[in-house]
């Protein structure tokens, strides 16, 4: 079993940065693929991105691509999501997610195992 716990939402007007956290707890923390999703109000969970459990492999949805980054310390059991240029539509949940396999990190929600409780991120314009 992976608890996750997401930290660093807040509100922040467009065109400025925030830095998401994710920490898991266990020891296999190494060996999971990890993802960011989101999702705004009436709207479906949608991919953001996603890194593979040595680091080596990451994914990003084409609305965040150049502007978002994700990156792993496993020495810290935590994932990171870099948010520079900041946008109003970027406004929602932010949720982290931990996959089993071993391939390259999943884009689907269904694929991931654990989840975290999620953390809101407002743009303002």
């Amino acid at each position: 079993q992976v608890q996750l716990v997401e930290s660093g939402g807040g509100l922040v007007q467009a065109g400025g940065s925030l830095r998401l956290s994710c920490t898991a707890s266990g020891r296999t923390f190494s060996t999971y693929a990890m993802g960011w999703f989101r999702q705004a109000p009436g709207k479906e969970r949608e991919f953001v991105t996603a890194i593979s459990w040595s680091g080596g492999s990451t994914s990003y949805a084409d609305s965040v691509k150049g502007r978002f980054t994700i990156s792993r310390d496993n020495t810290k059991n935590t994932v990171y999501l870099q948010m520079n240029s900041l946008k109003p539509e970027d406004t929602a949940v932010y949720y982290c997610a931990a996959d089993r396999g071993l391939g390259r990190p999943p884009i689907t929600p269904v694929s991931y195992d654990y989840w975290g409780q999620g953390t809101q991120v407002t743009v303002s314009s």
